[in-house]
Formats: structure tokens, C-alpha cells, sequence
């Protein structure tokens, strides 16, 4: 049976996509590929990571670029602390 992610492990595999990139931000369609997820949804989740101050948006050459914040980043450290832990117990998030 295929499991599939909840939001959490989706938000964090977004945030890691763009936390690899660096200060030269991501593009959509490299983040689409990175943390596997289809246009529609992808969209959804980054206008709730920009509203909670996680990443910001920017207009770079007439295209939307993906910049991690330090929020971001704080965030997707606890995640990972949260995960190893619940890993240690044999949860699964």
C-alpha cells in the first residue's frame, strides 16, 4: 500500500528544496520537481509559507524566485529534531 505524506513532511520536503538552493532562491518548476508535488498544490502551500514569514517570494527576471527565511530555517531544524525523536520512540509522522 502506497503511503502518502501529510503536510508536515510536504512543508518540510518544500523548505529543504529551498534551503538547498541557497540565497539565489528556487524557481517554481525546479521546487515542483524537488519536493515532488504537482503546480496546484505546490502553490498552495507556498502562499501559506509566505504568509507565515517561512520563505519569501521575490520577482527575479519577470519569474517568482523562493528564498528560505531564518524562520524557515529554525523551523525546518525543529522539524527534523521532532522527527528523529518521534523516530527513536518508532513513531512515524
Amino acid at each position: 500500500m502506497k503511503q502518502y505524506r501529510n503536510s508536515l513532511q510536504i512543508t518540510s520536503s518544500i523548505l529543504e528544496a529551498t534551503k538547498n538552493k541557497g540565497r539565489d532562491g528556487i524557481q517554481v518548476t525546479t521546487l515542483m520537481n524537488g519536493a515532488n508535488l504537482p503546480h496546484p498544490r505546490l502553490t498552495k502551500f507556498l502562499q501559506n509559507l509566505c504568509g507565515n514569514g517561512l520563505i519569501n517570494k521575490i520577482k527575479f527576471d519577470g519569474k517568482n524566485t523562493y528564498v528560505i527565511t531564518e524562520k524557515g530555517i529554525q523551523y525546518l531544524e525543529q522539524y527534523q529534531n521532532f522527527a528523529d525523536i518521534a523516530e527513536s520512540f518508532g513513531l512515524e509522522l
